[in-house]
């Protein structure tokens, strides 16, 4: 390798920690100091150079790694690479989404249409309001404002509307979490969302999602290593189905409390998850951003969600989207508001919701008088363990039943195997679904180091 890469390195490199060392390497390389296909420096000459051990540079460049900014091919030694491109396959793309492959696809996350309220009145219902004047207009109605902030969790310091959920953590996460930064997730997560992580060059800190939410004592030990935000989704967690519980968000805020870390919430399923919700922001109003999403419960082609709390991050956020679509569709808007203020829709979704508990719950326990046990106790997935993941799916697929792979839904490696199912539009045949997921649980795979 050229010795000008080594000093040109080693020159950029103010911290000696791998975070430091890492983050040095990952300017130069956005910077176009170091293009793509360049060769790193080995690990025992930038060692020597830096006066740290090799273990030290080993652990920037696996970092480095993980952002996706270096690729190792053995003896050769690391190079650059182009920052990931979102359209090539990582977790999100590992989950199956053709609707049409299966005679019943358990893979898609998404709501039963059949149990989404009509929006025809609220189409028919809209009538001719004022013209936009300006693009620099608040980008959320009025009237919406005003009835989101009376049914928010907590006072929020600022409040906006955008495309959907994942519109929203996009937004946040590019907001908020720049390369090198520390973010505290769970584990397991949501694919999409530990995507968008990786595409910004964070390190994620996998906290065990158990009952009642983030396992404390790791919760805990994650803070230590100083993250910048935290990612949670308070209830009907997908993929485990575990909610946030009181005692859990009293501790989780407590350790928490004056860090000024920003905890961002998910709450995804919103008013169709059938529990309550248990905000961190009634604890913690000035760290928290709670993002409440519409599509589960009112549609997903509304393409609608609620993003309040902390006001310089959601100012920030309103200002970067002057630049691009500026505001979500006011007509859409409208729509959404009388939804929500209309008393019947306000009835279809709480039979919805009692609708999803119940199949969820017959599943489960039929699944239970099994011998599988799925943990969780909301929304629309189920987080069954199996033998073999692959074997799994095949199994399934055979009978024509798909199901999305658990591993692209972890963080930390983990022996153990899973597959997520999305019961929300199962409303028959429990039985024989039960019987059909049991045995493909315990299909036996040939992996190395396993009986």
């Amino acid at each position: 390798m050229p010795q000008t890469h080594l000093a040109t390195v080693v020159g950029s490199v103010d911290d000696r920690s791998p975070a430091g060392i890492a983050t040095a390497v990952g300017r130069l390389v956005s910077d176009g100091t170091l293009p793509a296909e360049s060769r790193l420096p080995t690990v025992r000459s930038l060692a020597r150079e830096l006066n740290v051990s090799p273990s030290t540079v080993t652990d920037a460049w696996r970092r480095l790694q993980h952002a996706g900014l270096v690729v190792t091919d053995g003896r050769r030694g690391s190079f650059v690479r182009a920052r990931r491109r979102p359209d090539e396959p990582e977790r999100f793309w590992q989950v199956p989404v053709d609707p049409d492959a299966y005679r019943l696809d358990l893979s898609l996350g998404t709501p039963d249409p059949r149990l989404l309220p009509p929006i025809g009145s609220a189409l028919t219902g809209q009538h001719d309001d004022d013209p936009v004047t300006s693009y620099l207009a608040d980008p959320t109605i009025p009237e919406l404002t005003r009835l989101l902030h009376g049914t928010w969790p907590f006072p929020p310091g600022a409040l906006t509307v955008v495309d959907g959920a994942m519109d929203a953590l996009d937004r946040l996460i590019a907001e908020t979490v720049t390369f090198g930064d520390r973010v505290v997730v769970e584990d397991p997560g949501f694919p999409p969302a530990l995507d968008m992580l990786d595409l910004a060059g964070a390190e994620m800190l996998p906290v065990p999602m158990v009952e009642g939410g983030p396992d404390p004592d790791a919760f805990a030990a994650a803070l230590a290593h100083r993250p910048v935000a935290v990612l949670l989704q308070p209830r009907a967690h997908n993929p485990t189905g575990w909610n946030l519980s009181p005692g859990r968000a009293d501790r989780l805020a407590e350790f928490l409390d004056g860090t000024g870390i920003l905890v961002i919430e998910d709450d995804h399923s919103g008013d169709v998850s059938g529990v309550p919700l248990e905000s961190l922001g009634t604890r913690l109003p000035d760290q928290v951003v709670h993002v409440r999403s519409y599509s589960k419960g009112y549609g997903p082609d509304l393409r609608l969600a609620a993003v309040g709390g902390r006001r310089d991050v959601i100012d920030r956020l309103v200002h970067r989207r002057q630049l691009g679509p500026g505001w979500s569709s006011r007509l859409l808007q409208r729509v959404l508001l009388h939804l929500l203020e209309d008393p019947v829709v306000a009835t279809s979704v709480a039979q919805a919701a009692e609708a999803y508990r119940h199949r969820r719950t017959t599943l489960v326990d039929l699944l239970a008088d099994r011998g599988i046990r799925v943990p969780g106790v909301s929304g629309f997935n189920l987080w069954m363990e199996v033998a073999d993941e692959t074997t799994a799916l095949v199994s399934l697929a055979a009978q024509g039943i798909g199901a999305a792979p658990g591993s692209p839904f972890r963080v930390a490696p983990d022996d153990r195997h899973h597959l997520r199912l999305t019961i929300s539009a199962v409303n028959r045949d429990f039985a024989a679904l039960a019987d059909t997921l049991a045995d493909a649980s315990r299909a036996p795979g040939r992996r190395r180091g396993r009986a």
